[in-house]
């Protein structure tokens, strides 16, 4: 089976990751595949410096996530213009790393855990959709906090995000993170049971 995991900033969607990890699930971080899909040498790389243009290409010649992000932050337009080039492409990669693991390991749950998971339109590389939720207020409490930055980056963070309602919609298992951390171990505890009834 294979697990798409989502939720908003500071909702228990990493820590919820790797507790399926240490349970035995092979778990795809989008955001790291993000990372790869620039590197030189992949078509997505090639793409990008095609649509903004050669000044967004370091002296290491990588491209300066710094100066691409100057050029998309606050425009729509041009955010979707980028998420169009690497959604797709973080999409082939999560699929060749679950058909790569597949083949090594046949019965293993596969866990992708992805932010923009309802964004870009995952929902197919999955099974069950797995959603943490947390309060707004809390979730800007805590990752201030723990990222210390200011609450109102947070909320702008949290504003460029689909809501909660939104993801919720899209859930077929939904976690609710805003009382503690033994609340939450609880909770997972308790939806984990459930799935291995539904995995035998």
């Amino acid at each position: 089976m294979i697990i798409g995991l989502t939720g908003g900033i500071a909702s228990g969607k990493s820590t919820i990751a790797k507790k399926m990890s240490e349970r035995g699930a092979f778990v795809l971080d989008a955001d790291k595949l993000g990372h790869r899909v620039y590197e030189p040498g992949r078509k997505a790389f090639e793409q990008v410096i095609e649509v903004f243009g050669e000044d967004i290409v370091s002296e290491a010649g990588e491209i300066d996530r710094k100066v691409l992000g100057g050029k998309v932050f606050g425009n729509p337009a041009e955010l979707k213009k980028l998420t169009d080039i690497v959604w797709p492409a973080i999409s082939a990669m999560a699929s060749e790393e679950i058909n790569g693991n597949r083949a090594e390991h046949p019965d293993q749950l596969i866990v992708v855990e992805a932010a923009v998971l309802i964004e870009a339109n995952w929902q197919g590389l999955s099974d069950e959709i797995w959603v943490t939720i947390v309060d707004p207020a809390i979730a800007i409490d805590r990752a201030s906090k723990r990222d210390n930055i200011e609450p109102s980056a947070v909320q702008a963070r949290i504003d460029a995000q689909v809501s909660n309602e939104e993801r919720a919609n899209h859930a077929d298992v939904l976690i609710d993170n805003s009382g503690s951390e033994q609340d939450l171990s609880q909770a997972f505890d308790l939806e984990w049971e459930k799935l291995q009834g539904r995995l035998s």
